[in-house]
Order: C-alpha cells, then sequence, then structure tokens
C-alpha cells in the first residue's frame, strides 16, 4: 500500500483538472442503481450474474494477455455480447497492466455497469472513477480501518455510484457487514499466499443477510468452476483470468454462463 498512498499523493498534489472534469460532469445517481439492478441474481436457482474482469497481468500469474491497442474496448464489447451483467477493469497500472484511461476506454465502449477496480484509499480516487463513467468502487478491507471505510461508502454514493467492499476471510467479512454496502463480496484468493479456497469463500457468503448483493471473487477459471456456484449464496462472480485466457472471450461467458444453467436442471 504504500506505493499506492505515494500515487494518491502525487494525485492530490495536482488535482486542478480532475476538479474541472469532475465539476463538469453532471452527476448520475442512477448510475448505481442499475449496477445493484445487474448483479442480483434474479432467482436462488438461476445461474449467478458474471462480473467479467479486464486485466491484463497480475502479481500471482504474471502476463495473461497481450495489452494490444484497442484491447480493453475490443474485450468490453465480447464480454457483454456474451452475457455479463458488469465488467470490472483495473485502474493499477504496475500490478494489473490497467490505468484510469482503461477505464475510460470500456465505459465509452459499452453499457453494463463497470467496476473500478483500485486499491482506493483517498476521496480523490472515488472522483477519478465518477470522471472515468465507473458505476461501482472497489473498497478493500484490508486496507481501511471501518471508520475510513464507511467513510468512502458514503463518498462512493453520493458520487452516484455503488461501493463494492471486498473480504477475503470471516474477519474481514465482519468488517464488511459493519458498513451498509449492498455490494459484499469475498475473494476467494488468499492475497498473501495467492491460494484459492473456494470452498472457505462459499461459507462466507453464507453468512452475507438477503439484503445485500453477495459477490463471489477470483478463483473462477472454468464453466465447471462456475457451475458450483449455482447452489451457493452468490448473486454474482467476478471472473478474471479464466475469461481473459479465453480465445473468444464472448464464448468463454456463454460457456460459464451455460454449464450452471446445465447444473439448475441437474
Amino acid at each position: 500500500m504504500t506505493r499506492k498512498r505515494v500515487e494518491v499523493g502525487r494525485r492530490l498534489a495536482h488535482r486542478g483538472v480532475l476538479d474541472r472534469l469532475a465539476g463538469e460532469l453532471p452527476l448520475d445517481a442512477a448510475r448505481g442503481a442499475r449496477a445493484l439492478t445487474a448483479l442480483r441474481r434474479a432467482q436462488p436457482h438461476h445461474a449467478p450474474r458474471i462480473i467479467a474482469e479486464i486485466k491484463f497481468r497480475s502479481p500471482s500469474v504474471g502476463a495473461i494477455r497481450r495489452p494490444a491497442p484497442g484491447a480493453a474496448a475490443s474485450l468490453a464489447r465480447s464480454y457483454q455480447q456474451g452475457g455479463a451483467a458488469a465488467l470490472s477493469v483495473l485502474a493499477d497500472g504496475p500490478g494489473f497492466g490497467g490505468s484510469p484511461l482503461t477505464v475510460r476506454r470500456v465505459t465509452q465502449a459499452c453499457e453494463a455497469p463497470v467496476l473500478f477496480k483500485e486499491f482506493v484509499l483517498d476521496p480523490v480516487q472515488v472522483e477519478l472513477a465518477r470522471v472515468c463513467g465507473a458505476s461501482m468502487v472497489l473498497l478493500l478491507v484490508r486496507a481501511l480501518p471501518l471508520g475510513p471505510l464507511q467513510a468512502l461508502c458514503d463518498h462512493v454514493r453520493r458520487a452516484g455510484m455503488e461501493p463494492v467492499v471486498e473480504a477475503a476471510d470471516e474477519a474481514e467479512l465482519e468488517v464488511a457487514l459493519r458498513t451498509d454496502a449492498t455490494l459484499v463480496g469475498v475473494n476467494a484468493r488468499d492475497l498473501r499466499t495467492f491460494e484459492v479456497d473456494m470452498e472457505r469463500a462459499a461459507r462466507c457468503l453464507a453468512q452475507v443477510d438477503s439484503a445485500r448483493i453477495a459477490i463471489f471473487m477470483s478463483g473462477i477459471r472454468t464453466p465447471a468452476d462456475f457451475a458450483r456456484l449455482s447452489g451457493t449464496r452468490a448473486d454474482a462472480a467476478l471472473i478474471g483470468e479464466g475469461l481473459m485466457r479465453c480465445e473468444d472471450p464472448a464464448e468463454g461467458v456463454r460457456a460459464m454462463l451455460a454449464a450452471a444453467t446445465l447444473e439448475e436442471t441437474t
């Protein structure tokens, strides 16, 4: 987080342009509401919604897909055509090969709600997400105590978006559920060891009350993995590497959804 705090400090020192852009941008108060509608599972026996992620590399596996010119926008359109309910876009460069500009290009290329996925520590990053056209902003329990976490949730909503509060274990989930976030995610990957435990994540999600939208995050690589979520509390699943490695991303999304639909009928 030290690198990110330095980066945030630079943004705060040169925020004049961002303030001007934010001031010129009309507030779309319905942007976050559309994301909530898109991500809630229609019925308990239906397949979870898919949040298809655009990330070109990650600290756990290195390079995932070549970030060619126009690749992010092309991926976004393919994901949407395949049936993804929303998109997640990495705004962090050094770790994940993303940028705020990548988020902006994706929001301009498709109509699906977009999650601004970043290590958000300060309201200036929330304003950046709004200027980029995002509908949701990721907030990590691991990065913020409860008070600042809730304050950022409030700021995200005032900006017309919805916070997605992410926990990585049972203790973090307790903190997440003390916020008023509607969108609560559980990461199946241990961010320290990078090991994936889908069963643990599913158990955590079972504790998310029905008034909220529960999101299973990370660890879904194959249609069979996704099908396993049909009987869990997950309203939606965020899928990154498993779709980014598909030669045809739209077909990759369709295959995930088809596998879960088959699971429902067997």
